[in-house]
């Protein structure tokens, strides 16, 4: 019996060679970029999994508390996870259920020598000796106990290991280091550990950890400063940890360790690792942090694509399984039960869902290289397919193909011979109700694909077209990360590169736009003459800073060199700072006094408030003050014109002035468009998808198409012989079919409306959604399918009408 059904379903496949092509590939590419997209969504998700202890370690988020606007005092705003190094061993005194707590300082940039060679290396942290106690790091050669206690001890990843000392063993080698951003002197490094490289799901990633205790050697007053933002601290808490009893005692541990020291509003919170990458909203991050919400827009367009592959298969199935009547009533005449008749038709719906499943597999193995190029990840099938998930697909194909099997399995066997055999067929109508249904789903899913697109498109252009309000083309920025010799020979270096033509202007400062700034408070007098003090960013400049980077004063004046005494008594402000100290009028602070990091004197300027950082965030409260010893980065605009010479010559010039140190440069414009990186990476996948989301529910019209053409054959071939022309034969098939998508549009446009001013949310700059975005949306959606439609019609229509009639 199974031996016969087999033999029917194959035959039929065979019969029907075009809809077994369209229901098996279509399916298949629906499922194999469902199967891609959930790749993307578990690798997400699975940040900081691979801790052994990943349950129980919190990380200390610093903020403040306003009362402002509310009744009872105790508002939470800002949060930042880069705070004050007491903190640590305070809470590890005080709270018995914290068993270690780990403390690293941010990340930094130092040159090691290793023989002749130096080399700037970036991602290094000042890390505790406790590390290796609380992260799951694998040690491959050194002791994890004592690899970071010493001072000037080094622990590299394999990969760095391999950068300095090729296949040797890196164990026991010396490096001889630079200064590292004011936390550590010159002097040599002992290789002490070589770590595996570190997953690619780490929130945080590093290539060199330097021993903590390097810091505390060279500056160890930073450990003491309640009110010095320069340490991150993590721990791991005991089993019997209760994190909401933890939180409420958090007040008095406040009130009684930090005090007056970081002022009255000064808090903490703390939130488990596995919320970093994901669900966190602090702000000065050690590494990079994911989507919440773009997860949900993945999952949902996974979801959205397989759905409009299972609908393309549940319409063919309908649409053909009619042309089955008379099997299911002649097999049902001579003796056939119900029972069997099911079997056999969900039998044949599975074979074809197992053959996409099979097709699926092939289009994932192949489109898996792009797939990790399109996201910036390394996805692996093992990690998403393995023992745990293979009953879990195996039961998704078995539901699949129960669930597009379904209609003709239970209605086509409920027919009475006698009825089929005489040609009535009472549940044609349900059928077509049903394919229509599912036409308009599918189509609605597709059109709010497309209008997705389009708000996604236009949004991510606006991040690259809105003035930010500074000079950011042809800016070269030459990053030399704090060095004293580069910074005694600046204006130097100044005074050589502005004598070539090509560069138009040179200027100093420790952060430029997009990059790193350092957050701290600022006293400044307000309107009542009261000395108030509040927190923001500090941009430290050189003189031609404000000129350089074309920034607009929009009150008071600039730094400048007929006042000698701006370089200890003056300061600029942007224009949130001066509304941030009560000041509506930005002019009304000029000429008020100031208190900042041992400087006092008077406000000197405002300047127009500029995006340094990205448009998710608003312009904040910033203060420029003249620094002119504290630089990181020299910043040159040059000509757009014979740029590669002009690089050549810049280099010459650094190093004859600064030979010591590599010239590392890039272009501001590039940096700062890396803050978006995530943004235009779920572009790319976002608009990928949907093409092929769009694409499938063309294939179902497709096959929809060419069986309402076949069934329409005869009627075809006698308008024909009654003199109908092509073009209203083609109309007549694809009125019915432009009906639905009409009300697509409809049922798609509020949906889509809410979904995308959702995702919007999470800019704080946002093109409007305006109502023609639908309306292009639409008229493209029936464009595509008049194209999919109009190339079975005219076929169709063309069709010598002798032969159409003829047909049976």
């Amino acid at each position: 019996m199974l031996k016969n059904y087999l033999k029917i379903a194959w035959r039929n496949l065979l019969k029907k060679k075009v809809y077994s092509f369209i229901n098996i590939i279509g399916l298949g590419i629906g499922m194999a970029c469902c199967v891609l997209i959930f790749m993307f969504v578990q690798d997400e998700l699975s940040y900081d999994n691979y801790h052994e202890n990943g349950d129980h370690i919190y990380r200390v988020l610093h903020g403040e508390t306003s009362t402002d606007g509310v009744e009872d005092g105790n508002s939470t705003e800002d949060y930042w996870v880069w705070g004050n190094a007491p903190i640590g061993p305070a809470l590890q005194l005080d709270f018995p259920e914290i068993e270690k707590v780990i403390q690293f300082s941010g990340r930094a940039d130092i040159l090691f020598t290793v023989g002749d060679e130096t080399q700037q290396e970036d991602g290094v942290f000042f890390m505790d000796s406790t590390a290796f106690d609380v992260f799951s790091w694998e040690m491959l050669e050194g002791n994890p106990k004592t690899a970071l206690v010493a001072p000037y001890s080094v622990v590299l990843t394999e990969s760095t290991a391999r950068k300095y000392f090729g296949s040797e063993s890196a164990l026991g080698k010396s490096m001889k280091g630079s200064e590292a951003a004011g936390r550590s002197n010159p002097g040599d490094y002992t290789v002490t550990g070589i770590v595996k490289d570190l997953p690619s799901n780490s929130h945080f990633k590093f290539n060199t950890l330097l021993s903590l205790s390097t810091f505390k050697q060279s500056r160890p007053e930073v450990f003491n400063a309640w009110g010095y933002v320069d340490t991150y601290t993590y721990f791991l808490a005991k089993e019997e940890f209760d994190k909401a009893n933890f939180e409420a005692k958090i007040p008095d541990f406040i009130k009684e360790r930090a005090g007056e020291n970081n002022g009255p509003n000064y808090t903490i919170a703390i939130e488990p690792l596995k919320d970093v990458y994901l669900r966190t909203e602090a702000q000065r991050q050690p590494g990079e942090t994911g989507s919440l919400s773009n997860i949900y827009v993945f999952s949902i367009i996974g979801l959205f694509i397989l759905a409009i592959a299972i609908i393309n298969f549940m319409n063919l199935s309908t649409a053909r399984s009619m042309e089955r009547a008379k099997e299911v009533g002649i097999r049902k005449s001579i003796g056939a039960d119900r029972n069997s008749l099911v079997f056999q038709f969900l039998g044949e719906s599975l074979i074809i869902v197992i053959l996409s499943a099979i097709v699926s597999v092939i289009f994932v193995s192949l489109a898996l290289p792009m797939m990790n190029n399109l996201t910036g990840k390394v996805l692996e099938v093992n990690r998403l397919i393995n023992w745990e998930t293979i009953p879990l697909f195996f039961a998704i194909v078995v539901v699949i193909g129960l669930l597009a099997g379904s209609y003709p399995a239970f209605v086509l066997s409920s027919f009475r011979p006698v009825s089929i055999l005489k040609g009535i067929n009472k549940s044609d109508a349900r059928g077509v109700n049903l394919r229509k249904g599912l036409v308009v789903f599918q189509f609605s899913l597709s059109i709010a694909l497309i209008a997705g697109t389009i708000i996604v498109y236009s949004q991510m252009s606006h991040l690259l077209d809105k003035d930010m309000g500074f000079d950011k083309e042809q800016m070269v920025v030459v990053d030399y990360n704090y060095d004293e010799q580069v910074n005694f020979v600046s204006s130097s270096l100044e005074s050589e590169l502005e004598k070539n033509p090509n560069i138009l202007s040179v200027a100093f400062s420790r952060s430029v736009p997009g990059s790193h700034f350092p957050n701290a408070g600022t006293t400044i007098e307000n309107p009542d003459g009261e000395m108030i003090m509040d927190g923001q960013a500090i941009f430290q400049v050189g003189l031609d800073f404000i000129d350089h980077y074309g920034l607009e004063l929009i009150a008071g004046r600039s730094y400048s060199r007929d006042y000698p005494s701006d370089s200890t008594s003056a300061l600029v402000i942007n224009e949130a700072a001066a509304r941030q100290y009560g000041y509506a009028n930005p002019a009304d602070v000029v000429g008020k006094k100031f208190d900042q990091w041992g400087r006092g004197g008077e406000v000197i300027g405002v300047v127009k408030d500029f995006n340094y950082i990205s448009l998710h965030n608003k312009v904040e409260p910033l203060t420029l003050p003249f620094e002119a010893y504290a630089s990181r980065y020299m910043s040159l605009k040059v000509k757009g014109e014979n740029l590669p010479a002009t690089l050549t010559q810049i280099e010459g010039v650094w190093k004859d002035l600064a030979p010591h140190r590599p010239f590392i440069y890039s272009f501001l414009d590039e940096d700062f468009n890396k803050q978006y990186e995530s943004d235009f990476r779920f572009r790319q996948i976002f608009t990928t998808f949907s093409i092929l989301a769009i694409l499938i529910a063309c294939l179902g019209l497709l096959g929809l198409a060419t069986y309402t053409a076949e069934q329409r054959t005869k009627e075809i071939g006698i308008r024909k012989v009654l003199g109908a022309d092509i073009g209203s034969i083609v109309g007549l098939l694809s009125k019915d079919f432009i009906k639905l998508v009409l009300v697509a549009i409809v049922v798609a446009t509020p949906l889509a409306w809410y979904a995308m001013n959702k995702w919007l949310e999470g800019f704080a700059y946002q093109v409007p959604v305006h109502w023609w975005v639908f309306l292009i949306s639409g008229v493209l959606a029936v464009i595509v399918a008049l194209v999919t439609i109009s190339f079975q019609a005219v076929k169709a229509a063309m069709m010598n009408p002798v032969n159409s009639l003829k047909s049976e």
